[in-house]
């Protein structure tokens, strides 16, 4: 009987070194899958791990890759997302990150032969923000919350440490490749702190945009008729 006892703990054992040591690996293949179902975009991703004992996640090369009507182009390649985060405030619904590393290692802006562009198509064009007023970035930081509540149910915090790396835009033009152009961002580790709105990343965006050259000058795009034009958010 002992020895039966004996077994069962050691199968018990077994069985649970092999949940914890699949669990990255089940996660993995559950956030590449609700990316798929939520943007229609293949996605892969090199390794998640979830912290078991401490509130962290990390995920590794991850890529995302156009819908076939933009030929199945590369969009997006993040080597690196790292989240600390506030476990108890987690508990109250409230998302406070402790630590943000995020690294974009290449963001492929593809205009396909029916002149669509993919940024626009997934609607990520945001109203400029008028010199000296601040009302429309004010707006744009509401919307942006309210969207994120609405889809996660929970109430964002801030975020203590944000360090960001930008590495290379791209711009393909599928039915004109004379029109392709390459531009080194090139910021590594920049480090933001206490991010609670749009408004405390004027900086990086002002960063972006000197780096960025004319880069963007071809993307602009009407908004709503009145009220000037739109550029794209990059990753806010």
């Amino acid at each position: 009987m002992f020895r039966l006892f004996l077994l069962a703990v050691a199968l018990t054992v077994i069985a649970v070194v092999v949940a914890i040591l699949s669990l990255d690996s089940v996660v993995r293949q559950m956030m590449e899958h609700n990316i798929r179902a939520q943007t229609g975009m293949d996605a892969e991703i090199g390794r998640v791990s979830v912290g078991l004992l401490e509130p962290r996640l990390e995920i590794r090369d991850l890529k995302l890759f156009n819908p076939p009507s933009y030929g199945g182009t590369p969009f997006l390649d993040i080597p690196e997302i790292h989240v600390e985060y506030d476990r108890a405030a987690l508990t109250h619904s409230q998302l406070h990150l402790i630590l943000l590393r995020f690294n974009l290692g290449e963001l492929d802006i593809v205009k396909n032969e029916a002149g669509q562009t993919n940024v626009f198509a997934l609607g990520l064009g945001v109203p400029l923000p008028q010199p000296g007023k601040s009302a429309s970035l004010e707006a744009a930081g509401k919307d942006a919350t309210a969207q994120f509540h609405r889809q996660t149910g929970l109430t964002f915090a801030s975020i203590d440490n944000l360090n960001i790396s930008i590495g290379t835009l791209k711009f393909i033009d599928l039915k004109n490749a004379s029109h392709n152009r390459t531009q080194k961002i090139g910021i590594e580790n920049l480090v933001l702190h206490n991010v609670k709105s749009p408004a405390d990343l004027v900086g990086l965006t002002t960063l972006i945009a000197l780096r960025s050259g004319d880069f963007f000058s071809s993307l602009l795009v009407p908004a709503d008729p009145g009220k000037g034009s739109s550029l794209l958010k990059l990753m806010f």
